[in-house]
């Protein structure tokens, strides 16, 4: 018996050292990067700062970047070509009803003026809107804060004609005077100033904080298998802003913002103003419900209300499968 007991034993001391080698295979096998669309916004753009600078490396993960039109990058993410999406609050509603489900890690920043109506020469306010045509993509965050703006001038969406216009269109649109005024974000509001001499911001999200909120959302099957690589993302974050409120390095990092989307510098950095960056520790209570745009809960209740009113999707959805705050928390420990 001792024979085939021993063979049996070296049999199984074999397999097991086998195992015990493919297991290790695995462990040091690497990981594929995390993919992440990003689009044109100053708070999605500072991210190229942490690109350009290796932080994303230095903080022991690995991450791809593919720059996107906005709503492409969307499109995107939906389809399952990236992991994660650079997107507006309301918008990552809009996205997740339309099979995108998304939660948002890292809440980058709020619209501080930046997202305007830009109206043409001889349209000093949205109530001299009436009747007018506005051009401005349908559905999405520009429409939300043209009602919020209607509805603080007692006006309805009623009161005037939308023409729906891809958001890196409007400043021709406007220009050519198809339309009355434009609905967009910097840096296409800008250019729709600059281009229409006499035109005129004569509503923005600066008359609304909070209305809009940035984020980075990860898809839930990413976050599930990659937590902790997405925890080191959120916390390369507080790095970037730090840089960009630095006197010794902001106009470095505003140089790298600007050359990602073919501005010049000096012009750029008109538009950082129009964006309220948040730290970790800033956004960390914004995720709480509250009853003012300063909850993010309740900001998004407000879009998602808008959504269903204007049929952008059927079903209102909840507003905190869409958060997960415990990546910034962690990030902060």
């Amino acid at each position: 018996m001792r024979p085939y007991r021993s063979v049996l034993l070296l049999a199984a001391t074999t397999a097991l050292l086998a195992a015990c080698s493919s297991k290790d295979k695995e462990a040091e096998a690497p990981k594929a990067p995390l993919r992440i669309a990003y689009s044109d916004w100053p708070g999605w753009t500072a991210l190229e700062i942490a690109i350009q600078k290796g932080w994303f490396k230095e903080a022991g993960v690995d991450v791809e970047f593919s720059w996107f039109e906005y709503a492409p990058s969307m499109e995107a993410f939906t389809a399952g070509k990236v992991d994660a999406v650079t997107v507006a609050s309301g918008d990552a509603l809009v996205t997740g009803a339309q099979g995108g489900m998304n939660v948002a890690v890292l809440v980058t920043d709020y619209s501080n003026g930046n997202d305007m109506i830009v109206a043409k020469p001889g349209i000093s306010s949205l109530k001299a809107l009436k009747g007018k045509k506005v051009g401005l993509e349908v559905g999405f965050v520009e429409h939300l804060l043209l009602l919020k703006g209607l509805a603080m001038n007692g006006m309805s969406e009623s009161d005037v004609k939308l023409v729906g216009t891809p958001t890196h269109q409007t400043a021709q649109v406007l220009a050519t005077g198809d339309v009355d005024a434009i609905g967009a974000w910097q840096p296409n509001s800008g250019q729709a100033l600059k281009s229409v001499p006499g035109s005129k911001a004569i509503f923005s999200s600066a008359d609304a904080p909070g209305l809009i909120y940035d984020f980075l959302s990860v898809s839930p099957q990413s976050l599930a298998e990659r937590r902790e690589d997405w925890v080191k993302v959120v916390k390369v974050w507080d790095r970037v802003v730090a840089y960009l409120a630095d006197s010794t390095t902001r106009a470095d990092g505003i140089a790298i913002m600007a050359a990602r989307v073919g501005v010049p510098a000096e012009e750029y950095a008109k538009l950082l103003d129009g964006t309220r960056f948040l730290t970790l520790a800033e956004s960390r209570p914004r995720f709480q419900q509250g009853a003012d745009l300063a909850s993010i809960p309740y900001s998004l209740a407000v879009a998602d209300t808008f959504n269903v009113v204007n049929k952008v999707y059927d079903s209102a959805q909840a507003p905190f499968a869409y958060l997960d705050s415990t990546l910034t928390i962690e990030a902060l420990q």
